[in-house]
């Protein structure tokens, strides 16, 4: 059975890596001034891999907005952004919310603010198809 604080790590450990640590893991058995090592050490990764995730959202909403600009620029005018959403999303099937925030996903924005709103705006632009059972 873990201590309250080795759950802390397990969980810190898991946010930081994406993976739990094994039962065998340093951390389990080290002397506290070591667990204090290990969670600093682990610390500073995590604050890498934020940093890593936020400059990844950035280049990913970037690519995004270079797109619609691209759409723009085709239709030569006069389009509209629902306009340019529904020709992005053209070919696409999408059966409920979870199409559409898939979709989002696929572009690599679905966890920044501006991924969140599009999921709301796509959902009043796409057209849903009935889910068919076999």
């Amino acid at each position: 059975m873990f201590t309250y604080s080795e759950e802390l790590f397990s969980d810190f450990h898991k946010d930081t890596y994406g993976f739990r640590p094994s039962g065998s893991h340093e951390f389990y058995d080290a002397t506290p001034e070591r667990k204090q090592e290990i969670w600093d050490y682990t610390g500073d990764d995590f604050v890498r891999e934020q940093e890593r995730e936020r400059q990844a959202d950035q280049r990913a909403l970037a690519d995004f907005e270079a797109w619609m600009e691209k759409c723009y620029e085709y239709a030569g005018g006069g389009a509209t952004r629902e306009d340019v959403l529904r020709w992005m999303t053209d070919g696409e099937t999408f059966y409920h919310q979870q199409c559409v925030e898939h979709w989002v996903y696929k572009q690599g924005i679905l966890f920044t603010d501006e991924g969140r709103a599009l999921v709301k705006e796509l959902m009043d632009i796409v057209t849903f198809e009935e889910w068919e059972c076999a």
